[in-house]
């Protein structure tokens, strides 16, 4: 995955189709595994967007999307929904949502 900056995140959003944002931080152990799994999932879902970022540098958006705490995947949409997951139980899962949305 490529570490998106906050300009990027944006950016991102202002195209059309569905994106995800797996926001960690560097020194979280579930962060760690999650940041593996979100790696098979962005190869399984190519044509995707799927960006990462270090929320200990990107306070403003965390505070933005109110994001209770890490590994946290954003989803956003068209519609502007914006959508976290926070159990990032298994691979399929993960799968199955970016899929399904």
């Amino acid at each position: 995955m490529e570490e998106w900056t906050i300009e990027q995140w944006q950016e991102q959003r202002n195209k059309q189709g569905m994106l995800a944002l797996y926001l960690y931080t560097p020194i979280c152990g579930t962060c760690a595994i999650a940041s593996k799994m979100m790696d098979v999932v962005e190869q399984l879902l190519p044509t995707t967007p799927i960006g990462k970022m270090n929320l200990n540098y990107s306070e403003k958006l965390a505070v933005d999307l109110q994001v209770e705490s890490v590994p946290c995947l954003v989803i956003a949409r068209d519609d502007d929904k914006i959508e976290k997951v926070y159990a990032f139980q298994s691979v399929l899962n993960l799968y199955e949502i970016l899929k399904s949305s």
